[in-house]
């Protein structure tokens, strides 16, 4: 059996992974094209890798997790903050399709050409990774999901005011991951999950 669908079967046997679109992403999207080629050997195991610069290629299952609570559609747009290796920009271009769009952000210059390099091997037409500024996301942008894969010290409030009525945030902050819901009426639903660890969210 290929090794990326054990993987994937793990994944949904434990019970991280289970919407079917989330799914057909981690079945078409190889981890193995998001990391360095010394980490070739060890790049199925359920835990984060090192990528450099201080950064990794986070845990498959709080991946799987993450965008679970995240809940991509087709046609969303989609930013994603932290983007590093390019996996989970890749897996949300996936979901999303042509339809839709995905904007990953990160503030290490390397990491923008590494995680680029690996978007390119599928040929996307949605996607594209930028360079970070000193501001947190894109101000005077809305999306329909933000996804952030780094630990805020606090909560990101400025992330909601670019986040579209009915739209969801999934954000680490310090130990836990905050799922927030922006209702169509504006107002804020939040969920917070503990026990996690991430590295820090560089602003």
């Amino acid at each position: 059996m290929n090794t990326n669908i054990k993987l994937v079967d793990h994944l949904i046997n434990s019970g991280a992974l289970y919407s079917n679109n989330i799914i057909e992403a981690f079945r078409n999207i190889d981890r193995i094209d998001f990391v360095p080629d010394s980490l070739y050997f060890d790049i199925y195991g359920d835990y984060p890798l090192q990528i450099g610069y201080g950064q990794t290629i986070s845990q498959p299952t709080t991946v799987a997790m993450m965008l679970e609570m995240l809940e991509p559609k087709g046609g969303q747009d989609i930013l994603d903050i932290g983007s590093g290796s390019g996996w989970t920009t890749a897996l949300l271009s996936y979901i999303v399709k042509n339809n839709g769009y995905v904007i990953g952000l990160e503030r290490i210059k390397e990491l923008v050409e590494f995680g680029t390099k690996n978007l390119n091997k599928y040929h996307f037409t949605n996607a594209k990774i930028i360079q970070a500024d000193k501001s947190l996301g894109i101000p005077n942008k809305k999306f329909d999901r933000i996804l952030v894969s780094a630990a805020a010290d606090t909560f990101p409030y400025e992330l909601l005011e670019q986040l579209n009525n009915g739209g969801k945030l999934v954000v680490p902050v310090v130990n836990s991951i905050f799922e927030v819901f922006k209702s169509y009426d504006g107002e804020i639903e939040y969920t917070e999950h503990h026990g996690f660890m991430f590295v820090p969210l560089i602003k």
